[in-house]
């Protein structure tokens, strides 16, 4: 058994994230076994930039209110103990909606190099208000 009493809470990268996000890692991915989990804190109106995953990403919203959105337009409005399920290789982004924070627990199994994320765009002012209003 090990017990982590404490994980430092660091300031997300801008280049991957848009406005203010906090994460405390939770579990990095270390062989044999490939489980990256992160608490990830999103200020109103912070988000991710479009990303995939090899393996796919489950999100469990543990407070606040969010959106989970994908390329194809599809967009779900996420509350605290909803989860969603991205499968692999699907270009998605999350955030907090413009008035609330939003908290979540990301999980993905790596790929044997990393957490086999792949980091593309922002997403734009526009397609972060379009998810908005089509979940008001």
């Amino acid at each position: 058994m090990e017990h982590i009493t404490e994980t430092p809470t660091l300031k997300a990268p801008g280049e991957r994230f848009t406005g203010d996000v906090y994460l405390n890692m939770i579990e990095a991915p270390t062989e044999p076994a490939r489980l990256s989990a992160a608490l990830v804190r999103f200020t109103p109106g912070a988000r991710t930039n479009w990303h995939s995953h090899a393996n796919g990403q489950t999100l469990h919203i543990t407070d606040g209110v969010g959106l989970v959105g994908t390329r194809d337009g599809n967009v779900v409005r996420v509350g605290a103990g909803q989860t969603v399920k991205c499968p692999a290789g699907e270009e998605h982004w999350h955030g907090a909606t413009d008035t609330t924070l939003m908290a979540h627990i990301a999980m993905v199994v790596g790929d044997g190099n990393g957490d086999g994320t792949t980091w593309l765009e922002p997403v734009t002012d526009e397609q972060y208000t379009r998810a908005l209003n089509s979940n008001s």
